[in-house]
């Protein structure tokens, strides 16, 4: 599946994704069928690879929706979709998520006023997402909003100016979420 780990170069065809028939090599080996334990982990790896988590991370935030009132599901989608580095590229202020990392981990954006440098940082409604006013943090931000046709998700707002910021209106909904993923399969894994 294609993730749109590289931005604005997954929509040409340089990004193509394309899967031989068989295992590279002389003789070619049929590959097997999926097991349901692959299937499990695949999805799993799918949702760590797009929100760029480690395993250590995924199981705390597993943990803490598994705690939580709700279907852990769905508060596990909603937590990873609240991390400021996935604000920071649904906004557009990011040409992919590695970039709003980068740019969250530099010091280039702030929270409510405060600057904050944590990629995991959790958003919550309300929060004001700015990039700080210097040359270099707009520089790079104008740059990724001027090539990014991305339409911002409904639980946010862009107020686009002289300081490009953006706004938290709501938390995450399973609809919300820009990966079709299957929450089920993951919760099943991390529960055995």
């Amino acid at each position: 599946m294609k993730l749109f780990l590289k931005g604005n170069r997954c929509d040409t065809p340089k990004c193509a994704f394309e899967r031989r028939e068989a295992a590279p090599g002389m003789h070619q080996y049929q590959r097997g069928k999926q097991t349901d334990y692959g299937l499990h982990l695949r999805e799993k790896q799918k949702v760590k690879r797009y929100y760029g988590v480690l395993e250590r991370q995924f199981r705390l935030y597993f943990a803490r929706a598994s705690r939580s009132k709700g279907n852990t599901g769905t508060v596990l989608m909603t937590l990873l979709e609240s991390r400021l580095d996935n604000v920071v590229h649904r906004l557009g202020f990011g040409h992919s998520r590695a970039h709003a990392r980068q740019l969250v981990s530099h010091g280039h954006i702030t929270v409510n006023g405060r600057r904050v440098n944590v990629p995991g940082y959790l958003v919550s409604p309300g929060d004001v997402v700015r990039v700080k006013s210097r040359a270099k943090s707009l520089q790079a931000v104008k740059a990724a909003l001027a090539e990014s046709h991305r339409t911002v998700p409904e639980f946010l707002s862009r107020v686009e100016g002289e300081v490009p910021e953006g706004h938290v209106l709501r938390r995450p909904e399973p609809e919300d979420v820009s990966i079709p993923v299957k929450p089920q399969l993951i919760i099943e894994l991390c529960s055995k």
